[in-house]
This record gives structure tokens, sequence and C-alpha cells, in this order.
């Protein structure tokens, strides 16, 4: 059972550290009750979980020598105190350089893993304990450079500086000045050196000659003949290509180069490390090619990771020669046809991942052969066939992975719990019916992980009665109709991590408790149901909260305020009401997702926003919200989606909103704001603003050139990046990070239609300042906006020509200019618009021929009509005399068949014409390319790591 002790007051650890190494290096007995005091007053503890604080074991009372307490470690002749471990030990703060910890001179080993030293840096007077032997300050929350000094404690055996991050991507020591060269030039004595998740931007070093003595290294570079027998960089910065030099490492056993940056080909080199039991070349994405022939003599190998380093097929022949393997990691690879049949000879093989790959063929009947089986992942391929029933012969298999394939068929679970082991089984999203009723005497396992998603369930499964150990369960996307049953509140109440119900009939809650029973959830997603009645309030350990598009309905429960952990959000789409609590604005500093659109709430939006919000998207769109913005939403400085539309908001432009640095999205669609749009009072407003929707509102005066001239994000051009507006996210269940992408969603005009975007591409540019009273002239400055893809000014009081400028909107696919007073001749420029796919400027004052040649030939009589003055093929009016078409360019063979280089397509229900008119909304919307295997290669389905 974990202690903890809370106290007051929050001093630095450096004045405990001060008074404590009074006491043990002075020649007088001083009172032990003082040092005591001194701890438990100016260190913070119950900060950072540890089982075995050992200063609880410390007694006050009495005078006896602290050379008995717990961590302390003194010379038997002389005394002094030579060891100090206080690992686990709960301890938080900061060492400050001045402390008399550092007058420790005798010291020889100091450990302080794992705890929480607050981020702060390695004082560089650690470089007076020259005696040290030991040094371990792993897993404590230092951040900074590591100081020189370490590199003059010559007499260091042990050096671990490893693991100080708080997520596989948020390193915090780093490497850099000094680097790693002048670190460890002057540590001969080494003996086991650990730098893991340590920033270090460099090639690999060219040091390790003269470190005769290393046994154990997580790092370092050139290699010469050396007792090294475990090296491993996994996590660090080191990048380049591996060097040859490696095979000179002959006594090497553990090799270990995991999540770097290393790159090019695999050294053939490494086939000279014949004494190798286990490599990892994991996590490596500019690795390349295949596995050289030579590796055919790392005939000891009993573990190899290869996954994630773009391996091609090829790799199976070399496998075939080596059966002593008992791990093999060959996860998301571009590994091809079926499962190699040779691998039924591998009797020994304990652990098998070929998961994300593009495998196809059934699962071999071979497979029930490997008896051995503790885990298996065939994840994320493309087999074909049913299950086989024979699968239940492979009595070890703890981990049973068959999540998105093709696999087909009926699957009873009867089968696969005779294999008592199993403990993870994740058979999601395949074309199976899963049959989940079991045997009065069959017993099923203990799971701790259960995917059923997309597994056509009716009903939950009654066996989940039983299961009080489960962390994560996954039934979404299936036919569950009816209530929630009560005794589902009761299953696994207090390990349930993870929870997903999604996409299924659910109507309710059986009898549900005020707060959700699972103490420890972390994620719960109720989306997509059928749910009525009031909200549920999750545990307050909860961290991502989804229960958009139901039918709940009344107010949000005062309960939600105490959900501190929250990360996401997303009460959209249900029938809540009444105000928006006050505390949603300010209760939670981790909060980046607030989605509480397309409900019912009224009253004014929360005034409390506060400056250390990590919000990086608020929905609060299709209410009836009203009065004004508060200002404070200025404070949220992440903030990258911001969606007010469909409101009652009554306000001027919030020019004061273009201080936001990371804003990208703006909708300000159907409130009532008004005046003239006046740019802000500082440089660089809007910086990365990408799409601002201000339609159907009361805007008036002219169009706003020096605002346009501001939006530098929209003159960047970045077809290459395909990638989609997203937040993401991150968390930790049982010491691991599980990161999750949430993507931002919007509701816009396009092409006509209302649709309503399910993700948004990040190099999707969009303006539409439609259905207002802006009058005037057209700026030539809108023309520099040369990313934008859709421009919707229609239904304005514009007057004037159109601006020769819109010529250079090269990337444009959409634009409305229609319902306005627009007059003259539209630029034959336009037509060189190639990816111009929707046009309109019908109901103008347009005289003149309309432009012919390249996507004007496409355009139908609706886009032009209401235009006395104008003539043309597309009208019932043609042109007297002749008219000049523009030359078609010779389509390039990325070019057939297509109009533009992103095509976005929707399906059509409801085409708007005009201010006022119910316009049809369509979910989702579907992106295709020129570059159709490119973008196939790119965006085909992934798998997030964990």
């Amino acid at each position: 059972m974990l202690s903890f002790h809370l106290v007051s007051s929050v001093v630095q650890l450096s004045f405990l550290l001060a008074v404590f190494v009074v006491f043990i290096t002075s020649a007088f007995f001083l009172s032990c009750s003082l040092i005591i005091t001194a701890f438990f007053l100016d260190c913070i503890f119950n900060i950072y979980p540890c089982i075995y604080p050992k200063t609880e074991s410390w007694q006050p009372e009495g005078r006896s020598s602290c050379c008995s307490w717990a961590g302390i470690e003194c010379d038997h002749d002389s005394g002094r105190v030579i060891g100090l471990d206080l690992s686990t030990s709960c301890l938080y703060g900061s060492i400050n350089s001045s402390s008399s910890l550092f007058r420790l001179v005798h010291l020889r080993m100091l450990n302080l893993a794992n705890n929480h030293f607050n981020y702060s840096q390695i004082p560089s007077r650690i470089g007076n304990l020259s005696s040290l032997i030991y040094l371990n300050l792993s897993n404590s929350f230092f951040s900074g450079q590591i100081p020189f000094e370490i590199s003059q404690l010559s007499q260091l055996s042990s050096l671990d500086l490893s693991y100080n991050s708080y997520s596989p991507f948020k390193q915090l020591l780093e490497l850099k000045k000094p680097n790693f060269n002048s670190l460890e030039q002057n540590l001969t004595n080494l003996i086991q050196l650990d730098l893991t998740m340590v920033i270090i931007s460099s090639p690999l070093p060219n040091v390790l000659a003269n470190m005769s003595s290393l046994t154990f290294l997580r790092l370092s570079w050139e290699f010469s003949n050396s007792p090294l027998k475990y090296f491993a960089v996994l996590n660090t910065g080191f990048f380049g290509e591996i060097p040859t030099s490696i095979g000179n490492l002959e006594s090497l056993e553990h090799l270990n180069l995991r999540d770097c940056n290393f790159s090019g080909l695999i050294p053939p080199s490494l086939g000279n490390l014949s004494k190798l039991t286990t490599l990892d070349l994991s996590d490596n994405s500019l690795i390349r090619g295949q596995l050289p022939s030579s590796f055919a003599n790392l005939t000891q190998l009993t573990r190899l990771a290869l996954s994630f380093i773009n391996l091609s097929s090829e790799t199976f022949p070399w496998l075939n020669k080596n059966s002593k393997i008992t791990h093999l990691y060959l996860r998301s690879n571009n590994l091809r046809g079926e499962i190699p049949p040779s691998l039924a000879n591998w009797t020994q093989l304990s652990a098998l991942e070929l998961s994300s790959n593009q495998l196809t063929g059934s699962i071999p009947l071979w497979l029930m052969n490997l008896t051995k089986l503790t885990q298996l992942s065939l994840a994320s391929n493309k087999l074909q066939g049913p299950i086989p029933s024979s699968i239940s012969e492979l009595k070890n298999l703890q981990y049973l992975d068959l999540y998105s394939n093709h696999l087909s068929g009926t699957v009873d679970l009867n089968t696969l719990f005779m294999l008592k082991n199993l403990m993870y089984l994740r058979l999601s999203f395949n074309k199976l019916s899963v049959l989940t009723k079991t045997n009065s005497s069959a017993r099923p396992p203990k799971l701790i992980s259960l995917g059923l998603a997309s597994c056509n369930l009716g009903q939950f499964p009654k066996f989940l009665q039983a299961q009080d150990g489960l962390m994560y369960l996954d039934l979404a996307f299936n036919n569950i109709h009816g209530q929630i049953p009560q005794w589902f509140w009761k299953m696994s109440t207090q390990t349930l991590l993870s929870l997903d119900l999604s996409h299924n009939f659910l109507t309710g809650f059986d009898q549900p408790p005020s707060v959700l029973p699972w103490s420890s959830l972390i994620a719960l997603n109720m989306s997509s149901n059928r749910l009525s009645g009031s909200l549920p309030v999750p545990p307050f350990s909860t961290l991502l909260y989804t229960i958009s598009d139901n039918s709940l309905s009344g107010e949000i429960p005062s309960l939600i305020c105490n959900l501190s952990l929250l990360q996401v959000l997303d009460l959209s789409g249900n029938n809540l009401g009444g105000m928006i609590p006050r505390c949603l604005s300010n209760f939670s500093t981790s909060l980046s997702i607030l989605k509480l659109g397309r409900n019912n709430f009224h009253g004014t939006i929360p005034q409390t926003w506060t400056s250390a919000s990590k919000l990086r998207m608020i929905d609060l769109g299709q209410n009836k919200l009203h009065g004004q913005l508060p200002r404070s939403m200025a404070r949220c400085a992440l903030l990258e989606s911001l969606d007010l539309g469909n409101n009652q908001i009554i306000d001027a432009f919030p020019s004061w909103l273009g201080a936001l640095p990371e804003l990208k999205i703006l909708i300000l669609r159907s409130n009532r704001f008004y005046g003239a749009i006046r740019s802000p009072k500082f440089n660089f407003a809007f910086p990365k603003l990408r799409i601002i929707d201000m339609s159907f509102n009361g805007f008036t005066g002219s169009l706003p050139s020096e605002f346009f001239q501001r939006l530098n994000a929209m003159k960047i051009v970045e077809t290459e990046r395909l990638l989609y507006m997203e937040a993401r996210m991150s968390y930790y269940l049982r010491g691991f990070e599980y990161m999750d992408n949430f993507e931002y969603s919007m509701t816009m005009t396009n092409k006509g239609l209302r649709t309503q975007y399910t993700k948004i591409i990040e190099f999707f540019i969009a303006i539409d300042l439609s259905c207002n009273r802006f009058e005037g002239e057209i700026p030539d400055s809108i023309g520099t906006l040369k990313a934008l893809h859709m421009l919707n000014l229609s239904n304005n009081i514009l007057t004037g020509h159109i601006p020769l400028s819109i010529g250079n909107l090269t990337e444009l696919e959409s634009l409305d200019l229609s319902q306005n007073k627009l007059s003259g001749e539209i630029p034959q420029q336009l037509a060189q618009l190639t990816f111009l796919a929707f046009f309109n400027v019908s109901y103008n004052n347009f005289t003149g021929s309309i432009p012919q040649g390249n996507q004007f030939e496409t355009f139908l009589r609706s886009s032009f009509e209401g235009n006395p003055g104008l003539c043309g093929n597309q009208l019932s009016r043609k042109c007297k005399g002749p008219t000049t078409s523009l030359p078609l360019p010779a389509p390039s063979n990325d070019d057939q068949n297509s109009s533009s280089s992103i095509e976005f397509g929707w399906k059509a229900v409801v085409m708007g014409y005009g201010c006022g008119t119910l316009i049809g909304v369509v979910i989702g919307h579907i992106v295709y390319t020129k570059k159709h295997d490119w973008f196939v290669k790119n965006f085909g389905m992934r798998q997030q790591r964990r």
C-alpha cells in the first residue's frame, strides 16, 4: 500500500539536504530529531507516487546513529557517510547549488532515482563529489543541459541519467554543449553507462577505445575491439548511418538502436557479431532495404526486433535460416504475400509480431504447431478466411491480436476461451460474427484487454459479469440495443482504464450511479448511440470523455467540474440545455478539447478563461448563446480552432483574437456580428489563420484590404503536406504513454453546398464572407493569398470589377461572387485557374463574353445567369463576332482525368440559393488526389504506435 505524507509548506529540497549534510559530516552528534523535522518541513511528499519512502523508517526519537537509517551507508572504520540512497522516496523540489550536499567529499554512492525534481537542472557543483563511484539520477524529472562537471568524476564506474522525461516524445535532459565526447573523455573507469532518452543531436562519437572497462552501455560510437556485451542507444537523438565499425564489437550480446534517427542501409558488418542474442533496430524509419545476407551468421539470435524500418519482403528468406529465435517483431514494414510456411519450423517461437504489413492469404494451420507461442499479432493486414478452430491448441497463448483484417465467418468464443492463459484478445474490425454465449461448464479466462468492435454483437456479452480485472474493453460499432444493464456497472470496477461503447443502439442506463463506478477509468467513449436522459458523470480519473451524437437532455451536472484531469470533453450533438457551467472555462489546466456544439445551451459564454489554459479546440456552435464574446478568450494561447457559429452573439469583429499565435480555424457564421472589420492594432495578427467563416452576419463597410495582407498562412502553398488538422493527445496507462489524435471538424459552405467536414486537411485554405452587407470594391490584396482553395463573397453589396489579381490564386477550387453589384467583364485570366471546379457570378451586372477554355467549358448556365450583358456558349445569348480562347495546356501524365491536384468530393443533399435558404448538410468528405499511388502510400490504413 502506498504511503503518503501531506505537508503544508513548499520549500526546496536543498534546505533539507543542507541540514542533513551538516549532521552527517559533523564531528559532533546532533539530534536526529532535527534531521527528521527538517526533512518533513522542507520536502514535499505525495506528489510523486512511491512504494517505499525510505525516510518513513527514520526514527526522530533517541540518539541512535543516522548510519542505521534506511538509505544511509557509513564507512565501518571512519564512520563517514559514503552512501546515500533516497531512490523512490517521494522527493519533490530542486537541489540548490549552495546545498551542503556537495561537501560530502567522501560520498561514493549517490542514488536519487525515481523522484521528482520539478524539471530543475542538475547542479554543476555535483563535480565536487570527487569520490563518487556510483551516480544514479534516472527517472527524476531533471531537465536542461547535463553539466560538464560530471565528466570530472573520474572515479565513476556507473552513471545513469536515463529516462528524465515525461513521455517517449518529450525528453528533458540534453547533451549538446558539452557533447558526448566531452562528457566521458575522463570517465575511463566506467563499467555501466545509461543515457536512455537523453537528447544527443550528433553522429555517434569516437570514444569507446578509451573505455576498456565498459560492459554495459546505452549509447556511444566508432568501435574498436572491446569487451562490451550490452549496447543500447534507444530513444536518443543519434542520427546518420550505422557505422560499419560496429562489427568490431565481437563480444557484443545485446544491441539496441531502437527509436533513433538512423538512416541508410543496415551494415553487413553486423553479421560479424556472432555472439549476439538480442538485436533491436526498430523505429528507425529512414533505414531502408533488406537484411544483409551476413545476418545468416547470427546463429545465436533469440530476440529480433525490426519493426517500423521499411524492410522489403526479401526479409523472410534470411529468416528461414534461423530457427533459434524466440521473439520476432516485424511490425509495420512492407511485408507482402502469405505468412511464410518456413516459420513452421520455428518451434521455439514465443512471440510473433507481424502486424501492420500487407500480408495476404489465410491464417495458416501450421501456426498451431508453434505450441510455445505466448504472443501472436497479425493485426492490420489483409488476411482472409475464417479463424481456424485449431487455434485453441496454442495452450500457452496469452496475447492474440487479429484486429483489422478481412477475416470472415462465425467465431464461437467458447473455442478461444479454451486458451486458459489468454489475457489479451482483439478481433475488432473484421467481417466476423462473434458468438458470446459461453457454456455453463466453460470458465472464461481472466482477461485484461478485450476488443470486439464491429463483431455483429446484439447484446452485452454475459461472461463480462465475471470479469473483475479488465483494463481495456471495446464493444464499439456493433448492434447492441436497449439499456446498459445494471450488472455492467459492477464489472472490473477497480481496474478498467478504457471503455468504448460508441456506434451502437444504446438507449439509456439501468439505475446508473451518480458517478460511474470505475475508479481508474481514463477514457470513456459512448458517442453515436441513442442515449436519453441526463448526462452520466464519469469517474474523476477520466482524461477523455466523449458522449456526442446522442439524445441526452437536461443541464450539465455540477459534478463535471470535479473532472480536473480531463483532456477531452465532447458533449456535442445532444439536447443538453441550460447555461454552460462557468467552471468549464477554467476547471482543468489539462483540457485540450471542449466540444459543446449542436445542443440547446443558452445564456452567455463563460468569462473566466485563463492564461494557464491548454485548450486547442473550442466548439460552442449551433446553440442559443447570446451576448458578447468574452475578451478573456484571448488568454487561450494554444487555441487552434474556435467555432462559435449559429448562435445569437451580438458583438463587433473580434480583432483581438488575432493575438492568438496558433489559431487556424475561426467560425463566426450565423450570428449577429456587426460593423466594419478593423485590423488588429498589433503586427503579425492571425499568423496561422487558414479558415475563416464570417458568413450570415451583419458586417458592413469595405472589405478589409489590410486584414487580407496580414493572413500570412494563406500565402504559402503546401500541397505536399497531406495531413489533417488535429490535436495530438497523450495519456499514461499503467506506466505506458498512449497517443491519440483528435481530428478537428467543422461545417462550411463550399461549392454551393453546406458541408460537414469530419476531417480538415491541413493545407485547406478558405474564406467565407458571404451574406453580409460589405460594399465597395474587392481589394487587390486578396490576390496575395495564393494558397486559397475557396473564396465566397456572395450576397453582399460589392461593386466594381473583379480584380485581375484573383488570376494569381492558382490553387483556387471554388469562387462565389454571386448576388452582388459587380460589373465589367469577367477577366480572361480566370480561365488559367485550372483547379477551379466551382464558379458562380450569377446576379451581378457583368458584361461581355464569358472566358473560354479549361474549366470554363464545364460551368453550367446557373453560374452566369442574372447578368443581362453577358454572352457565351453557356447562355442563350451568344456572342457576336470572333471570340478569343486561351490555349489549353498539354495535359501531363498526372493530370489525366483530373481537374485539381486535390479535389474535394461531396454528396449533395440540397443546393443553397442565397442567404436564408435551408442548405443540406453532408456528413463527411472524401479526398482524392491526382497522384493516387502517392496518396495511398502516405494515407493508407495506419495504426497508431503504442
